[in-house]
This record gives C-alpha cells, structure tokens and sequence, in this order.
C-alpha cells in the first residue's frame, strides 16, 4: 500500500479507535470498569484518574467494587462519580466504595442503542471526511510528480480501506446494541 494513502488509513484507524473508547464507555446493564474511565478524582489537588488512586473490581456482575489505596480519598471518589455522567450513586462502608447497576428499562435500553447508533455515524462520517481529504490532496499532485493512472489508483487504494473502516464500525454498533439489548 502507497504511503500517502497509509497517512489516511492511520487517521482513519484514529477515529475508530475513539469510537470504540466511546462505545466501551456506555453501559449495557452489567457493570463494566470502562464507565469510570473518564471519572477524575481531586487527589491532593491533581486531577487524576480513578484508575490511579484505587483499585477497580467487579464482585458480582452489576457491581464495581472501588478500593482506595487511602482511607482519606473515599469522600473524593464518592464526590468525583457523583458530578460525573456514570448516573449511579455510590455506597461505601468506609472501606470500599460500591456501584450497583440497576437491570435497564426497555427504554432506557433503546436510548442507549440510538445513542450507539450516533456515535457510529459521528465516526463514518470522520471517515468519510478523511477520504475526502486524501482525495483532494490526490488530486492536487501536480501532473509532473503522478500520472492521473496513479492518482486513480490512490483513491480506489483509500476507497478501499474506507469501505473497510465502514463495515468495521457497522459491525462494532451492531455488537454493542446487540449486548445492550441482551436482557
């Protein structure tokens, strides 16, 4: 494969691989650690991941367990889940702080496959930019440097590793509504 269109593909790759960090993120009714992923806790004044200040276990299959690795931070990691969008609120017993997942509604279940849904479109529509891009810059090759042969042969090149971005992504939407509408 051309270089130039490899520059596209890796953007490409890029934007699926946010989707897919979006896409795990979403919760399917089980309890799944990813939902703390964009959760910051305020550890001595340092905006820092959850990940970082506690260890993260799944006990039981609708809940995240959280044990800080101080005592002292368990009022901060309660406070950061609660101004964050995870829409659970935490338990402690002054050791370990719990997240149980309450079983979904059917509607709460078809909002979250839409919401699914539009992400996946958000990101083949950054594909399909990304195409375009390539494409004019394809095109704004001078003459002396490529043939209109090669330039074509870029494009059905980035053609083809768009089609693949594109059924990739239809495939990952259609995993993750699938698993959300699991009951």
């Amino acid at each position: 494969m051309d270089q130039r269109v490899e520059a596209y593909q890796s953007k490409m790759q890029k934007a699926y691989d946010f989707m897919m960090s979006e896409l795990a993120t979403i919760r399917a009714g089980r309890a799944n650690p990813h939902v703390l992923d964009k959760v910051r806790v305020d550890y001595y004044g340092t905006p820092t991941p959850i990940q970082q200040v506690g260890n993260i276990s799944i006990p039981e299959p609708r809940i995240i367990q959280i044990a800080p690795w101080e005592k002292s931070l368990i009022k901060e990691i309660e406070k950061a889940i609660m101004a964050s969008d995870v829409g659970i609120t935490p338990s402690n017993d002054g050791v370990v702080i719990r997240l149980v997942f309450p079983e979904l509604t059917e509607e709460r279940r078809k909002d979250l496959v839409k919401e699914v849904k539009k992400k996946g479109e958000d990101c083949k529509v950054a594909v399909r930019n990304i195409r375009r891009d390539g494409n004019d810059a394809f095109k704004k090759l001078s003459k002396t440097e490529i043939s209109e042969d090669e330039i074509k042969k870029l494009e059905e090149e980035l053609q083809k590793a768009t089609d693949k971005f594109i059924k990739d992504v239809d495939a990952a939407v259609e995993e993750k509504s699938q698993d959300i509408m699991k009951v």
